[in-house]
């Protein structure tokens, strides 16, 4: 079926329609209409998923990539032309220029924690430039997936768009095939193992992974807002984000004071018994639940560490000071605890940054424009905020992806454009002129060819 399928598409690229501009954004109007149309269906599918809150399904989901599509919509045409570049001496004269030229055949492997949004946003680029797709939710949101494919089928024919539902062995099938282009959005243990299949087909991808992201409070920074901006970026989707702030490391001076701002915005937000909050999406699955579970036992508690096996609901947690080789600190989190963590000085930062691999994201909370610099010049990391958390992902015009293991290339915007655009370079030389001095037999004597050389 899968080998089948891209037969198909790949007959369909070749075709060339998906090269027209007017195509491609025809394309894309009728997906944002049926996306309005099915808007209050992909809330109800994300609710039956893990619960989550149709504000926050609106918010980082379907109005996310709607306002993506009108972006996309607007400036495909002008992304879409030729890219004059100035000349050199040695091809005078000539017209130089860049085309941007749809790879072919995409595959989309999407994640649970977002899972509409995580699979239409790339999917957008991907048309946008041209290509044909294949999307694989995840299998463990089954009613999205069910419901991306419902709303995929109707949109577009198969040859051009099409969903396989299913588990692993789905997903490897998929990647036994040869494809243009692969964009995963997973862990970085499976990102690996989406790597070294791309490469037996020399196959480029682009993978968004993930890492424990830190945030940073030094004394400076104004406390009550930094906490309550922490306390909104950690724990939305339920703490399951992979730009969400992994840990906290806090000036001892303000430490105090700080945790206190802490769980007074959690109880701002989720009320004094957060379980009974319609606003705080649960966990996933119980595997997903039993090792967050883990993380909390026999470990000291400044706020939360309650929960529900039934509902697989984890209360949102503030960890103190937990070991390095603590289960919390050994891996990223991906839920609802938060570790909270002093240090003394720069040299305590040093320690932990450098323990772990480069992240997705780093945050900053302070009023000293010298730190800020400082933090942000030092470390390596995908992307991140000054004085906010995950925000750098609302702006359009900024690229998103990771470093290392937290990932490899980026997207969004005109990024996503250029990430499943491959860049032509041509070169359309005059024929009333051509300088002799290249051809042989070769006459430049030896010392002008350096000088020359110089100008090109």
């Amino acid at each position: 079926m899968i080998k089948s399928l891209l037969e198909k598409q790949r007959a369909y690229f070749e075709s060339h329609q998906t090269k027209s501009v007017a195509y491609r954004k025809k394309a894309l109007k009728k997906l944002k209409a049926n996306i309005i149309k099915y808007e209050d269906d992909i809330c109800d599918a994300l609710y039956k998923d893990f619960k989550k809150p149709a504000f926050e399904t609106l918010l980082t989901e379907t109005q996310f990539v709607l306002s993506e599509l009108n972006y996309f919509i607007e400036n495909i045409k002008s992304w879409s032309k030729p890219e004059p570049v100035s000349s050199v001496w040695a091809n005078f004269p000539s017209k130089d220029y860049i085309i941007s030229e749809p790879y072919g055949n995409i595959l989309i492997i999407a994640p649970w924690n977002y899972p509409f949004m995580l699979a239409i946003s790339p999917l957008i680029g991907a048309l946008a430039a041209g290509n044909t797709a294949v999307i694989k939710p995840s299998e463990l949101t089954p009613n999205t997936s069910k419901l991306i494919s419902k709303l995929i089928h109707e949109t577009f024919t198969s040859e051009y768009v099409s969903v396989v539902e299913g588990g692993v062995e789905e997903s490897q099938k998929l990647l036994d095939e040869k494809w243009d282009y692969i964009f995963f959005t997973g862990s970085t243990r499976v990102g690996k193992i989406i790597y070294e299949s791309a490469a037996k087909h020399l196959t480029p991808v682009t993978l968004e992974l993930g890492g424990k992201s830190p945030c940073i409070v030094d004394a400076s920074a104004k406390l009550k807002l930094a906490a309550k901006r922490i306390v909104w970026g950690k724990f939305v989707n339920g703490g399951q984000t992979c730009i969400a702030p992994d840990y906290i490391l806090v000036h001892t001076s303000v430490k105090q004071e700080f945790v206190t701002h802490l769980k007074n915005s959690i109880t701002d937000f989720y009320g004094e018994n957060p379980e009974e909050s319609s606003d705080l999406a649960r966990i996933i699955t119980k595997k997903h639940y039993d090792r967050l579970k883990n993380m909390i036992t026999d470990e000291d508690i400044l706020f939360g560490g309650k929960f529900n096996d039934e509902s697989l609901y984890i209360a949102p947690t503030l960890l103190d000071e937990p070991e390095m080789d603590s289960p919390a600190m050994k891996e990223e989190i991906f839920g609802p605890i938060l570790p909270v963590i002093s240090y003394e000085n720069e040299s305590d930062i040093d320690v932990y940054l450098k323990k772990y691999e480069k992240p997705l994201a780093l945050y900053i909370f302070s009023s000293s424009k010298k730190f800020q610099k400082k933090i942000v010049n030092k470390y390596p990391f995908g992307g991140g905020c000054i004085n906010d958390t995950l925000m750098h992902l609302a702006n359009k015009n900024l690229p998103f992806g990771g470093v290392g293991n937290s990932g490899l290339n980026h997207y969004h915007g005109k990024h996503s454009f250029d990430t499943f655009s491959h860049k032509k370079a041509i070169i359309k030389k005059a024929t009333w002129i051509d300088i002799a001095v290249r051809y042989a037999p070769y006459k430049l004597p030896l010392k002008w060819v350096k000088k020359v050389s110089n100008f090109i």
